[in-house]
């Protein structure tokens, strides 16, 4: 490594540690993440030598880095359309029907976040679960629900492609199939949930709140009909990948053809209802920020890796040669990690780091780096979200908590990873 790749080293570094303090400094991830990145790539056109190797190199960067924006975008779309047209409204009413005491009420809200999770993304369900969990619980036991919630939806996002941003990126780089991701990952991913769940349930007071019922939910027969297609959306990317498209574009088909239902419904419907609503302006909800930091990360660390610098840490890192045990422990070490550092940054640094072509290796890191995170607060997205909707759950709070219940489910997990694909593999 030249002494140019020392100093894009370096500027990575510093713009990371902005990035974890963000907080603290009341700066913006997603402005630094860009930041960075575009000065990377300055900094390769004034050193390179061969302009037309760095132009193809981004091109191709580009290219990977749309796919990944294209799909997340679509799949935050039809998630705000199934918030207007109150499907977790819906699942709230069913759960407050169900009147049960706070333990029953928690095991029930953990099967449905672990799910949901894997099916739509681990931030939506968190966001929803969360505001469910604050008509049930108080107290001690509301910060028990909210920090299951976290460790669960991390939980039931890890074992599906299009559960969490992580296991999006590495599919989308073809690491693994749906299939291997699915079954590789499944169990695992279940006594990750089981085993942290109950060590949080044991901490929860058996007391009963009485749900308020309101007026009910009444949808009618085209909002059904939206909500069927918002659903039925998300498995076109499973097909697109089976005849040989990109995945993201089963979930533009499936905004397109969520979009022409409403449009057609909006302009046909003889009853005033949330078929009225104005698609542009639900579209426009969505997280673009933390599109603009994938982007931004994304484009710094190709930066590195076309400065050589990924080359020497996948070296110090996992060794020289191969090493599946090797590889498994320095995976297991970059989940704990993200507990301190966001996951999507090492995601991206592990796909250009990890040479190896075996799809168990990139199954466990999708698990290890998506349920590591679990073991602060801060240290994965879901996280962050339900400790700024829950002020009570602060840092310490959710260490005294949750750190020890996700920490022994993350061994298990990993533990149960290596046992099952050996006995079933």
């Amino acid at each position: 490594m030249d002494i140019f790749g020392i100093l894009a080293l370096g500027i990575f570094g510093a713009g990371y540690a902005l990035i974890t303090l963000e907080h603290k400094l009341s700066t913006n991830k997603s402005a630094i993440a860009l930041a960075i990145g575009s000065i990377l790539w300055i900094l390769l056109a004034a050193t390179s030598p061969d302009k037309d190797h760095l132009t193809h190199v981004l091109h191709d960067t580009g290219a990977e880095i749309f796919s990944i924006i294209a799909f997340l975008l679509a799949a935050m779309a039809i998630v705000e359309i199934l918030a207007h047209y109150r499907f977790f409204d819906l699942i709230r009413m069913k759960l407050m029907k169900m009147k049960l005491n706070d333990k029953r009420q928690f095991v029930v809200m953990g099967i449905l976040t672990f799910f949901l999770s894997a099916l739509l993304d681990n931030l939506t369900i968190t966001i929803v679960m969360v505001q469910i969990a604050r008509q049930f619980f108080v107290g001690k036991n509301l910060l028990i629900a909210v920090a299951g919630i976290v460790i669960l939806a991390n939980a039931g996002g890890a074992w599906s492609p299009i559960g969490d941003v992580t296991t999006i990126m590495l599919w989308l780089a073809d690491k693994f199939t749906v299939m291997e991701i699915i079954t590789h990952t499944l169990v695992p991913s279940m006594v990750i949930a089981v085993v942290s769940g109950y060590l949080l349930l044991r901490q929860m007071i058996d007391s009963k709140k009485d749900a308020i019922m309101d007026k009910g939910i009444r949808l009618s027969k085209g909002e059904k009909t939206v909500i069927t297609a918002c659903l039925v959306s998300f498995t076109f990317p499973l097909f697109m990948n089976l005849i040989g498209l990109p995945p993201y574009l089963g979930l533009l088909l499936g905004l397109g053809i969520v979009w022409c239902i409403i449009e057609y419904a909006k302009y046909h419907s003889t009853t005033t209802s949330h078929l009225k609503a104005n698609i542009d302006m639900l579209l426009q909800k969505t997280d673009i920020s933390s599109l603009k930091f994938f982007i931004g990360i994304l484009l710094a660390v190709a930066a590195l890796n076309t400065f050589g610098v990924l080359e020497i840490v996948s070296v110090l890192l996992f060794g020289a040669n191969e090493d599946p045990t090797r590889l498994m422990t320095g995976t297991a070490a970059i989940g704990l990690l993200s507990a301190i550092v966001d996951n999507v940054p090492l995601t991206a640094l592990s796909i250009d780091l990890i040479e190896s072509t075996n799809p168990f290796v990139w199954t466990f890191m999708a698990l290890a780096v998506g349920t590591g995170g679990s073991a602060l607060i801060i240290g994965s997205v879901a996280g962050v979200v339900a400790m700024g909707m829950v002020k009570e759950l602060n840092f310490g709070n959710y260490l005294k908590i949750a750190t020890i219940p996700a920490v022994v489910g993350y061994i298990a997990g990993l533990a149960s990873y290596v046992v099952y694909t050996q006995l079933v593999f």
